[in-house]
């Protein structure tokens, strides 16, 4: 851990910049850097598509192209306080968070948790669960 570079996945929500501090804390008492990361997940529902009117093909493309105005604005308002490495992915988060941390042979992964409980967190996702169960890497889950 203490010479490689730490993983922060990010969906740009205000949790997510909480883990980041936290990653740029853990990153500054090592001396390593901090790899953020986005995966553009499969969109489903009306909010993300336009009946005929694309293809899946420019559908992850125009998503791909928002994820990455949103990460170098997430970015440019953070780039006073740490350098940082930046990557976009597609596909299912928990797969390419762990992929990634792999592919970089992260020293830790450094992961908001947005705090669900009861029914809420019965009916959505837990990402940050599934990380820490199959992570090879030290998590830390910033709420």
């Amino acid at each position: 851990m203490r010479s490689r570079i730490i993983l922060c996945p990010t969906d740009f929500s205000e949790t997510a910049s909480h883990a980041i501090s936290y990653a740029v804390e853990m990153a500054n008492l090592y001396q390593v850097g901090v790899r953020l990361l986005h995966v553009v997940d499969k969109p489903f529902g009306d909010k993300h598509t336009r009946v005929l009117a694309e293809t899946q093909d420019e559908l992850n493309e125009r998503m791909e192209k928002q994820a990455a105005v949103e990460m170098q604005q997430y970015i440019d308002s953070l780039e006073g306080y740490f350098p940082f490495e930046s990557s976009i992915s597609h596909g299912h988060p928990v797969e390419q968070i762990l992929a990634t941390a792999k592919n970089i042979d992260a020293g830790m992964i450094v992961i908001a948790s947005h705090g669900r409980t009861g029914l809420n967190h019965f009916l959505n996702t837990n990402t940050a669960e599934k990380v820490v169960n199959k992570a090879r890497c030290p998590v830390l889950i910033v709420k």
